[in-house]
């Protein structure tokens, strides 16, 4: 069975329609970036000048033998420098433990307790298997409504939008990264991830997995202070 090619419009009536179709379909395409940018635009920070919480949340990124990929190694570091620096006094690592041999949490918590972070001040969230789970379960498991997220540049328009329709007020702290092949992959992700950002804002649905509350943030603020 022979498949017919499609062929391009003869006129140029119907070439410039579909010019104007292709236009309109990229135009719709990156409005959810474009939503993106705008709408978070006063909630980004740089590391130097992010304002204090009492909460910073680092979203997962990865492992690589066991151990937090390159990429998460610099979310924690800068989550680390915060709490060094008093400026936050919790740390919400949360990341996936959907299987027994992957546990991002665990791996994070090891990060950072070798880099100054105390164990008692680090809280493992084992359910964000994406950003709008970890959000939402910030506010409606461990009671955060305000915080410090921590990503790389490219994902944390997304992050901050999302943490803000979960009801967590965020200000957001892009870490640096050189530009590789993780990094090009990453900002090309995002314009997809986009539109599944506009579906969540907009229907809100239940995470993955939501579960009971949890006094983990509770406790540790409580013992910061204490």
């Amino acid at each position: 069975m022979r498949i017919r090619r499609p062929r391009l419009p003869r006129t140029r009536t119907g070439r410039r329609r579909l010019v104007q179709a292709v236009m309109a379909g990229c135009v719709l395409a990156l409005l959810p970036s474009t939503w993106l940018y705008v709408s978070t635009a006063e909630r980004l920070r740089t590391l130097a000048d992010v304002p204090s919480a009492k909460v910073a949340v680092v979203f997962g990124a990865g492992l690589a033998g066991g151990e937090p990929s390159p990429y998460l190694a610099n979310r924690l570091d800068a989550a680390a420098t915060l709490y060094r620096e008093g400026r936050i006094e919790v740390v919400l690592v949360t990341g996936d433990n959907s299987r027994r041999d992957y546990d991002e949490p665990d791996a994070m918590r090891t990060y950072l307790t070798g880099h100054g972070v105390p164990s008692e001040r680090i809280v493992r969230d084992y359910a964000g298997f994406d950003t709008w789970d970890s959000c939402v379960r910030a506010r409606k498991i461990f009671g955060v409504d305000r915080a410090v997220l921590i990503s790389q540049g490219f994902h944390i328009r997304r992050a901050v939008a999302l943490c803000e329709a979960a009801g967590v007020a965020s200000y957001g702290v892009g870490v640096t990264e050189k530009h590789d092949v993780t990094w090009y992959y990453g900002g090309t992700r995002e314009v997809f991830a986009a539109g599944k950002a506009v579906l969540d804002t907009v229907f809100r649905p239940d995470p993955t997995f939501l579960g009971p509350r949890e006094n983990g943030v509770t406790k540790a603020l409580a013992e910061a202070r204490g």
